[in-house]
C-alpha cells in the first residue's frame, strides 16, 4: 500500500499550484479589466516584496499540508493502533479536503490584506474605498474560484484514497466531520456560477460609471466601447467556467451513483460477494453504506441458510424460513426409510476412535447423497442408524417409489465403498433398510431452546421394526405390504412369510427388493 505520506502532497502540490496560478490570472484579469483604477504601476520593492510573501505563503501552506498528512502514513496499521490513534487519522482523512481548502482561503484572505493594505501604508495613498476593493477583488473573486476549485479537485482526488483507510465503507462511524450534502453542494456550485459573474459585472458597471463622470464625449464613447469589449470577455470567460463547473458537480454526484448501480446489478444477478465503495460522507455516502449493510445482511442471511441445511437439510430449511413448517404439525401420507450398520459394536470396539468417527461420517455421507438424490430427507442419524422420509415435508406422489429407488442406491453405494475399502484393506459394512408408508404426524418438535423437524406415529414404528427384520431374513431391504401397493410393479419383489412384530397383534407381510 502506498503511503499517503508520500505520494499525496505530490498531488496536492500540484492542485495547489494550479489553483492558484488560476487565481492569480483571476486577480490580473479583474485588475487590469474590471476595477482598474485601484492599481498602480508597481514599484522594484512592492514586486520583491510580493515574491517573498507569495513565497512565504506558499511554504508555510505546504508545511502545514504535510503537517497534517504525516498521521496519514500510518494507514498500513490502522487496524493495530489504539481507538483513539485510528479515530484521529479517520477524522483527518475525511477533513483534508475542508483543511485544505481553508489554508488556500487563508493564503487569500492574507493576499488582499497584503496587497490592498499593508503594502500601500507607506505611500499612504490607498483610501478605505480603495482598499476594500482591494481586498474584494484578491480575496472575494480570486480567492473564491481558487478555493473553490482546489477543494472540489482536492475531493475529487482523495476520494480514491478513501478505501485505503475505510475498506468497509464506514464513513458515517467517524465524528466531528462535516457532511456535505448533495444539496449544499449543488448550491454553492451554483452560487459560484451565478454570483461571481454577477458580482464581476456589477463591479465592472461600477468602476465604468465612475470613469464616466465628468468624461467628455469621446472618452465615454472609449469608455463605452471598452465596457462593449470587456462584457463580452467576462461573459464567455463565465461561461466557461459555468460548464466546467456544471460538468464537475454532475460527475461528483453521477460518479459514485454509478458505482451503487453496478454493485445493485451485481446483487441482481445473485452475487452477494461485492462490495460498493463509499467515497463521501454526504447523501449518496449514506445510501452507499445502507447499501453495504444490507448486502452484508444478505450474505449473513444466506451463510445461516446454508449452514442451517447442513443440519436440517435445505429442503426443511426452506420449507421452515418459507413459514410452512410450524410447530403444531401436520398429518402426512409419507414412506418412512430406516437403515442400520450390521455389527458396528464389535467394530467400534476394535477401531481407534478417531477412525470410528472418520469412517461412520464417509458412510453417512455416501448414504445422505442417495436419499437426496431421491427427494428424500434426512431427519436425523441415531449412532449407527439412518432415519429418512419420503414425501414431507415437501410432498412428492410417488414418495414410496422413491424411497425404494433410494434405498437401491444405498445398496450400490455401499458395493462400491466397500469395494475401495477392501482394496485398502479394510473391513466390509452391512446395512439392513426397512421402508413403510403410511400417514404420520409431521411437524417441528422439541422444547422452547430447540427444535427438530420430527415424524410421529406408528409407521415411524413399524419402519423400524421392519429394519430390523432384516436381520431374521438375512436381507439387505425390506419392504412393507404397504408400500408394495404403491410401487405399480416398477421393481422385483419377494414376498416372505408374514412375521409377527413387537407392539403390533396383526402379523406384518414384508418384501425383500431384488
Amino acid at each position: 500500500m502506498a503511503e499517503p505520506s508520500r505520494s499525496a502532497p505530490h498531488a496536492f502540490r500540484w492542485i495547489t499550484f494550479v489553483g492558484n496560478f488560476i487565481g492569480a490570472v483571476v486577480a490580473f484579469l479583474y485588475f487590469r479589466v474590471v476595477d482598474y483604477a485601484v492599481v498602480t504601476t508597481p514599484k522594484p520593492i512592492e514586486v520583491a516584496y510580493s515574491l517573498v510573501i507569495f513565497a512565504l505563503l506558499i511554504a508555510v501552506g505546504s508545511r502545514l499540508t504535510e503537517r497534517w498528512l504525516r498521521p496519514l502514513s500510518r494507514a498500513a496499521e490502522l487496524d493495530r493502533l489504539p481507538a483513539k490513534g485510528a479515530g484521529l487519522v479517520r477524522r483527518r482523512v475525511l477533513l483534508f479536503p475542508y483543511f485544505l481548502a481553508g489554508v488556500v482561503f487563508t493564503g487569500w484572505v492574507l493576499a488582499g490584506l497584503i496587497w490592498g493594505v499593508l503594502l500601500r501604508l507607506p505611500g499612504g495613498t490607498l483610501t478605505l474605498h480603495e482598499a476594500l476593493r482591494q481586498i474584494f477583488g484578491t480575496t472575494v473573486i480570486a480567492g473564491g474560484v481558487t478555493t473553490a476549485f482546489i477543494f472540489f479537485a482536492a475531493e475529487r482526488v482523495w476520494r480514491r484514497r478513501l478505501p485505503e483507510f475505510f475498506p468497509a465503507g464506514d464513513l458515517s462511524s467517524v465524528t466531528g466531520v462535516p457532511r456535505l450534502a448533495v444539496r449544499v453542494r449543488l448550491i454553492a456550485i451554483s452560487l459560484l456560477i451565478g454570483v461571481v459573474p454577477l458580482a464581476v459585472l456589477g463591479m465592472l458597471a461600477y468602476t465604468r460609471a465612475l470613469d464616466l463622470l465628468g468624461a467628455d464625449a469621446a472618452t465615454a464613447s472609449g469608455i463605452v466601447d471598452g465596457l462593449r469589449v470587456s462584457i463580452l470577455f467576462l461573459l464567455a470567460a463565465g461561461l466557461a467556467a459555468a460548464i466546467g463547473l456544471s460538468i464537475f458537480a454532475a460527475n461528483s454526484v453521477a460518479g459514485p451513483l454509478r458505482d451503487v448501480e453496478a454493485a445493485m446489478a451485481e446483487v441482481e444477478r445473485g452475487r452477494l460477494d461485492g462490495h460498493c465503495v463509499v467515497v463521501g460522507t454526504d447523501e449518496i455516502g449514506a445510501v452507499a453504506e445502507g447499501f453495504n449493510r444490507m448486502l452484508h445482511g444478505l450474505r449473513d442471511r444466506e451463510r445461516v441458510k446454508e449452514t442451517f441445511g447442513r443440519y436440517v437439510t435445505p429442503e426443511v430449511r426452506d420449507e421452515i424460513l418459507a413459514g410452512r413448517i410450524t410447530g403444531e404439525g401436520e398429518l402426512k401420507e409419507a414412506t418412512i426409510l430406516f437403515a442400520d450398520l450390521r455389527d458396528f459394536t464389535p467394530w467400534v470396539e476394535a477401531t481407534e476412535p478417531h477412525q470410528v468417527v472418520r469412517e461412520l461420517n464417509e458412510y453417512f455421507t455416501e448414504m445422505a447423497e442417495a436419499i437426496r438424490a431421491h427427494r428424500g430427507l434426512v431427519l436425523q442419524f441415531i449412532g449407527d442408524e439412518i432415519e429418512a422420509v419420503f414425501g414431507a415435508p415437501v410432498a412428492h406422489g410417488d414418495h414410496a417409489r422413491l424411497a425404494v429407488g433410494a434405498a437401491l442406491e444405498m445398496r450400490r453405494r455401499l458395493a462400491a465403498w466397500n469395494a475401495w475399502r477392501e482394496r485398502e484393506g479394510k473391513p466390509r459394512f452391512r446395512h439392513g433398510i426397512g421402508i413403510h408408508t403410511g400417514t404420520v404426524l409431521a411437524g417441528s418438535i422439541g422444547g422452547a431452546e430447540r427444535l427438530s423437524y420430527a415424524l410421529v406415529g406408528d409407521p415411524v414404528n413399524l419402519a423400524s421394526r421392519i429394519q430390523g427384520l432384516t436381520k431374521e431374513f438375512k436381507v439387505d431391504i425390506l419392504i412393507s405390504d404397504a408400500t408394495r401397493r404403491r410401487l405399480d410393479g416398477d421393481f422385483t419383489l419377494e414376498e416372505l412369510p408374514t412375521v409377527h412384530v413387537k407392539g403390533r397383534a396383526e402379523d406384518v407381510t414384508v418384501y425383500k427388493v431384488v
